[in-house]
């Protein structure tokens, strides 16, 4: 067992990055308002994400690099956008997913301020946001891959159990008939949320190159890890993220729907809200469950995404640059931090509108990871005995149509 788990890695840092906004705030607001009604949706884009997520660690495993050197073989063009769309995004996901952190820590943890610096006044969501980054970073700083590799584990099984735990009781005070009946959104905003809630369901696309980079870096300390090796592991990870989506839908839906909540944008009194409903609903008792599922929910996905991006992008600039930069790891990280720190402190307020502006940007540019993964995997790049099946190639195929099609649904919805 212990020897199963410590070869364990990528695949639960996808876990971590995956399960964050997608899951906490995403499954349980669905969950809240349409009960068990998308539970489709949630099943269907699993299913159709799959092959692309999965062609991460596949590929890097198989060739011994990152998707990124594979995306510069299919053509500098294929990279170059892929590093565009990356810069885009990156510091809009960073911030919403760094909000929400901040916000459970100062409902967990209690204000800290606000504290008064050279006349300006910092408040306590700001203060505990560059505690959460500050502490990251010393983290990916000190310990770099070897110890994200080792925390993540004790993350997943914590947020694990305790959400599991949280799903039993809440199901025991639970007093209505369960209802499957499944939902179609009908009008625009209830369009624009199953868009969103598919968006970063179970996470974007882009994490599959996350995913190989993070790859590579196993292979670094355990330089046995073989394709199959990488999948099984890649598989436990996504089968992860497909039960906890499943329980924090179910926990928006045994504890909120129906309630009449309404949920605000402001992190603080959203964590606040949703932390309390649980509470209310479950009894103070089942507080630190609530408590330490939703933070370390958050933490893990705030801490993959500082890694994660900062490493991509650098790798995309020396690639296409074919150059080694020193410092662009470190470089990129401190860029990423001061740009969510300047995202947060204007656009604090307006939570709900960030993590709506990157889950629809997230599922809009889904169909290009999708494409490229899918060619780069089938091509002569990548070894024979690992590149698709006949199964992975229809299922593949079935993705990229379901993604562009209800990409185009919501674009004619506008």
């Amino acid at each position: 067992m212990l020897t199963t788990l410590k070869k364990l890695g990528p695949g639960l840092l996808f876990a971590g990055a995956a399960i964050g906004v997608s899951h906490l705030v995403q499954s349980t607001r669905a969950g809240a308002d349409f009960g068990m009604g998308l539970l489709w949706a949630l099943l269907l884009v699993n299913l159709f994400k799959y092959p692309f997520f999965q062609f991460g660690p596949r590929y890097a495993s198989a060739t011994g690099e990152s998707l990124i050197e594979g995306y510069r073989k299919l053509g500098k063009g294929v990279l170059a956008t892929y590093f565009v769309l990356s810069l885009g995004t990156m510091f809009t996901i960073q911030t919403a997913v760094t909000i929400v952190t901040a916000g459970l820590a100062n409902s967990l943890f209690g204000d800290i301020g606000p504290l008064v610096i050279a006349g300006i006044s910092i408040s306590s969501l700001q203060l505990w946001t560059l505690i959460i980054l500050s502490v990251c970073l010393i983290i990916l700083f000190v310990g770099k891959y070897n110890i994200l590799d080792k925390l993540i584990k004790v993350i997943i099984i914590t947020l694990t159990i305790s959400t599991l735990v949280a799903v039993v009781c809440a199901y025991t005070g639970f007093n209505q008939p369960l209802s499957f009946v499944q939902k179609l959104p009908k009008n625009a905003t209830e369009i624009a949320f199953l868009i969103a809630f598919m968006g970063w369901m179970p996470a974007p696309l882009d994490i599959s190159v996350w995913h190989s980079i993070w790859t590579i870096e196993k292979k670094k300390i355990q330089t046995t890890l073989s394709p199959k090796e990488a999948l099984l592991d890649f598989n436990i990870g996504y089968v992860s993220t497909i039960i906890l989506g499943i329980a924090f839908l179910c926990l928006g839906y045994f504890v909120m729907h129906l309630s009449g909540e309404t949920f605000s944008n402001k992190a603080a009194v959203f964590s606040n809200q949703l932390i309390d409903l649980y509470t209310k609903s479950l009894g103070n008792w089942a507080y630190i469950f609530i408590g330490i599922a939703a933070f370390t929910t958050m933490f893990s996905t705030t801490i993959t995404t500082l890694d994660a991006s900062p490493r991509a992008l650098s790798k995309s600039l020396d690639t296409l640059a074919n150059r080694t930069t020193r410092n662009g790891y470190r470089n990129w990280i401190f860029i990423l931090t001061f740009g969510t720190l300047i995202i947060f402190f204007f656009f604090a307020s307006e939570m709900g509108l960030l993590i709506k502006i990157a889950t629809i940007l997230s599922f809009i540019t889904a169909p290009f990871y999708a494409i490229v993964n899918y060619k780069l995997i089938s091509s002569k790049h990548t070894p024979a005995a690992w590149r698709p099946s006949l199964k992975l190639h229809i299922l593949s195929f079935l993705g990229i149509f379901f993604l562009i099609g209800f990409s185009l649904w919501y674009l004619n919805t506008l």
